[in-house]
């Protein structure tokens, strides 16, 4: 539960959001260095979370990194239910119930050939969560970090905008897709939505992370923001 001005929350969490892309564009290249060649979506976010909770500089931002957090439901007799796994999440203080949540989902995969762009269960399986409140309740900011397989996050940004948007009314949107200040080669968006469940609205934010990182990619840590 957050206390306080919604609006600097959000603003909090757009700039932990940026500032925590920062250090994941930092580490990936150790990250792929130590992953085969076509990971699947676990694997490779269990070694971005054990990188970055080893990094120096990724720690001063939260409290603890979790990898699959369980936030809980509560009936109405008081009970408190399992709502799923989120796939990473920023812990902010001991309160497990206030957090930066990251659904992770593997774009652009290459099979027999064949580039599968998997935009649609980005949308369905990744953002609806946040639209239903299974993640992020009460929480007015969600992220996405899509895993671009075949390096080519323009395609997977395209593919990602078009599945929003003819998923516009199920997804309760209200505004964009709207492009953000890329970090590095992270290729940034947000959008902004109405929940099904009770009206108030959640800003999620898109991060398009190539995989692999490209060797002649430079990062300035001054132009991220």
């Amino acid at each position: 539960m957050l206390v306080g001005d919604p609006t600097q929350w959000i603003a909090r969490f757009r700039s932990l959001d940026a500032r925590f892309l920062e250090c994941v564009l930092a580490v990936w290249p150790r990250c792929v260095a130590v992953m085969p060649e076509k990971p699947d979506e676990d694997t490779i976010t269990i070694n971005l979370v054990n990188t970055l909770s080893r990094d120096a500089r990724a720690r001063r931002l939260f409290h603890h990194l979790a990898y699959q957090h369980e936030p809980f439901g509560y009936t109405a007799d008081g009970w408190a239910y399992s709502k799923g796994k989120i796939d990473m999440a920023l812990l902010l203080d001991q309160e497990r119930e206030r957090y930066l949540a990251y659904e992770c989902k593997r774009l652009n995969v290459v099979r027999s050939g064949k580039t599968h762009s998997l935009a649609t269960p980005y949308v369905r399986e990744g953002m609806l969560r946040f639209i239903t409140e299974q993640y992020a309740a009460d929480l007015p900011v969600g992220c996405m970090l899509g895993y671009v397989l075949d390096g080519n996050s323009e395609a997977a940004q395209t593919k990602v905008r078009t599945a929003i948007k003819s998923r516009s009314a199920e997804l309760g949107l209200v505004g964009g897709p709207t492009d953000n200040q890329s970090v590095g080669v992270i290729n940034r968006l947000s959008s902004r939505h109405c929940r099904t469940t009770n009206g108030s609205k959640i800003e999620i934010r898109h991060a398009l992370l190539p995989f692999p990182l490209q060797p002649q990619a430079e990062f300035n840590f001054n132009d991220a923001l």
